[in-house]
């Protein structure tokens, strides 16, 4: 077993905090505590129920019809979540096909469990929408795993319902596990998906607190399938690193989901907003081009014009305090990046107004 570095991660700790307009992070504008009306006086900070807050997961487990709360394991964010479950079920040489562009744990952990690691490769010219003939061609015998985000992260792509059903059954028929993330999933306002949790249970699924709630300060994930064997798996693995989720972050999290459809609307008239802005301005210049995200925060267009993108992205950070997330870190051409618009208007606005002057200056 052996690990590296994600790309992202460093990047983020190289600027994150040294930037003003961040027009790069995949979120929903994170809250202050003073922005929910929560009281915790009465919260015990003892160790808690090893698979989570037996009111957090029911809470959790009314998204998913027909799972109970023992289908819900709760995580130290969507991160434990996924490296547990990789650990949990994978063995040195076992196949895993993972969608791409994705967040870069869903390759980096298996690789570094010494599975062989396949991307499959969404593109631009199709929509950042997948080809099923092409991803069952890449399946073998040894595959143990098929990785996908929708909502996607970073591209904001979305899959039909036809189509999930389609990769379940290829899931199923290729006996293999399927993991969906679907932390994106409560920003589909339409509905269009059912959580692939409740379709198979070949199916595992991982969402968290962190992106749709604006709350990745509290480090609440978590994963639901209709497979014990899963559970049991994951728990053994988690139990190994962390035991018990935060206490403080376990009570925040069930009163907001207690009031989910407060947050999500307020979530909803920022992004629609802020989204129609980026649209706007993407319109109106002739050196950038996107696909329309469907659904999300987050967008992944490409420079159109011959500059040095990663030279673009470091001197909008270390001039122009404005932070975006190269297209290097997700293992996918320099000339794309990715644009978040979750964040407060004016940030998005006179980010964006940064990014033109950096453009500027390289293209004279």
């Amino acid at each position: 077993m052996w690990f590296e570095r994600m790309s992202i991660e460093d990047w983020f700790d190289t600027y994150q905090f040294k930037v003003k307009y961040d027009i790069g992070e995949s979120a929903v504008r994170f809250h202050r505590m003073g922005d929910l009306g929560i009281a915790l006086d009465e919260v015990e900070l003892r160790y808690g129920h090893h698979a989570g807050d037996p009111a957090l997961r029911e809470v959790i487990a009314a998204d998913y019809p027909g799972l109970d709360p023992s289908g819900v394991l709760v995580t130290s964010g969507g991160g434990e979540a996924i490296f547990s479950i990789f650990t949990a079920l994978l063995k040195p040489g076992d196949h895993v096909i993972v969608e791409h562009p994705n967040y870069p744990q869903l390759y980096t952990v298996p690789r570094g469990l010494n599975c062989q690691v396949d991307l499959f490769t969404l593109r631009f010219e199709d929509q950042f929408r997948p080809d099923f003939a092409a991803l069952e061609a890449m399946i073998r015998p040894e595959t143990r795993m098929l990785c996908f985000t929708h909502p996607n992260n970073p591209a904001g792509s979305m899959i039909t319902r036809a189509e999930l059903e389609r990769l379940v059954a290829l899931a199923e028929k290729h006996d293999c596990i399927l993991l969906f993330d679907e932390t994106y999933s409560a920003l589909d306002f339409s509905r269009s998906l059912p959580s692939a949790a409740t379709l198979s249970p070949n199916v595992v699924i991982v969402s968290s607190m962190s992106k749709s709630y604006g709350l990745p300060g509290i480090r609440i994930g978590w994963l639901a399938t209709q497979n014990r064997h899963i559970l049991e798996q994951v728990l053994i693995v988690r139990e190994q690193v962390t035991i018990t989720n935060n206490a403080l972050g376990e009570y925040i999290a069930a009163r907001v989901l207690q009031r989910k459809t407060e947050f999500l609307e307020r979530a909803r008239a920022q992004i629609d907003h802020n989204k129609a802005i980026v649209a706007d301005w993407i319109e109106r210049r002739d050196f950038v081009e996107w696909v329309y995200p469907e659904v999300g925060v987050v967008a992944f267009p490409r420079f159109t014009i011959d500059i040095d993108p990663e030279q673009a992205y470091r001197k909008l950070a270390e001039e122009q305090a404005t932070f975006v997330v190269p297209g290097r870190v997700f293992e996918y051409e320099a000339r794309y990046f990715r644009l978040g618009f979750g964040s407060l208007t004016e940030h998005v606005t006179e980010g964006l107004a940064r990014l033109d002057r950096v453009v500027g200056e390289l293209s004279a």
